[in-house]
């Protein structure tokens, strides 16, 4: 499968970004695969995230250092956030919170993933993640409406354990 999608992603840019969630286990296989299909990626772990899963797993699988809110404030790179925005020719939040998502919706940008996402120039996918009720609740489904109107691409969420 991984052989299908070299010309897909070939040294491409992509920006994964993920969520706290216990899906966010799952998301180190998926740097794993895209790493392995030629593209270039950079992880951003939300603060939640670490919770899960650490800098060090991503670091290993795409051989490029995983970025944290820390990474921010860095004197030793201009504006981060823009350069990864400006680069990126795919952004992927997997997996995505309903906090994200919410954060997403209404441009509130307070942590290196929601600014990058808001400096993006490429197309945005979002893997949402959360408990059913949580998917279902009236806040989240017009916070992913509002995302899908603004162009955003939005993947699932499949049903079944995440754990």
């Amino acid at each position: 499968m991984i052989m299908d999608t070299i010309p897909l992603f070939h040294n491409r840019h992509i920006v994964l970004g993920v969520c706290g969630g216990i899906a966010a286990y799952k998301v180190a296989d998926l740097a794993s695969k895209l790493t392995q299909a030629g593209a270039h990626v950079d992880v951003i772990l939300t603060e939640a995230a670490t919770k899960f899963v650490g800098p060090v797993t991503f670091a290993a699988v795409t051989g490029r250092a995983a970025l944290t809110d820390t990474d921010l404030w860095r004197h030793d790179q201009h504006v981060p956030h823009v350069q990864l925005g400006e680069k990126a020719d795919l952004l992927i939040i997997a997996p995505a919170t309903a906090n994200t998502i919410a954060k997403l919706a209404h441009g509130q940008a307070d942590n290196l993933l929601t600014v990058t996402a808001l400096a993006a120039r490429g197309p945005i996918i979002v893997v949402p993640a959360m408990d059913g009720g949580m998917w279902s609740n009236a806040a989240t489904q017009a916070n992913v409406a509002m995302l899908r109107e603004r162009g955003f691409h939005i993947v699932g969420p499949a049903m079944g354990r995440m754990a």
